[in-house]
């Protein structure tokens, strides 16, 4: 009777365990609007974000890229995501849904955010940004390991640039 009730309990756990050794934390984020909509539940800039980090969630996994446009007016939000290209469209669906719930917890009622991780992106603002160069919303990693045979890395950088 006592083993009956226990194994429920035992994977509720395990699932979550697995979860959380999936998801890897966010390498930075920015809350970059100073504009907020209102903490109500049923506010409708807050309805159309959840509407498009659906939507984002199911049309960025096949190509591993997407964007769209939810909402009018001052309740519009626009939304981009993307995974790394060899990221299988399952991790890719949920490293964005992950992304998009991470990124409301550390921005709450913000109307613009942007959060980065390994193999994925997510951005949405209320502004329009399709197309712009977001020179704003950055950061930058630096690996300070050494190359074993610089000589050949730069040659080999160049060409890559160079293509």
């Amino acid at each position: 009777m006592y083993l009956s009730r226990s194994i429920p309990l035992f994977f509720l756990l395990f699932s979550l365990l697995l979860h959380v050794a999936i998801c890897d934390d966010p390498l930075y984020h920015f809350c970059f609007s100073q504009e907020n909509y209102t903490g109500a539940y049923n506010n409708p800039y807050r309805g159309n974000l959840n509407d498009l980090l659906l939507l984002l969630s199911a049309k960025v996994p096949p190509t591993g890229f997407g964007l769209g446009s939810i909402g009018q007016g001052r309740n519009r939000v626009n939304g981009l995501a993307l995974c790394g290209g060899d990221v299988s469209s399952t991790k890719c669906k949920t490293w964005i849904t992950d992304a998009g719930k991470e990124t409301r917890e550390r921005c709450p009622d913000k109307k613009g955010a942007i959060i980065w991780y390994d193999n994925c992106m997510v951005k949405y603002s209320s502004t329009k940004f399709f197309g712009d160069i977001d020179n704003q919303n950055k950061f930058y990693m630096y690996n300070a390991q050494s190359v074993d045979n610089p000589t050949s890395f730069n040659t080999k950088v160049k060409a890559l640039l160079s293509s």
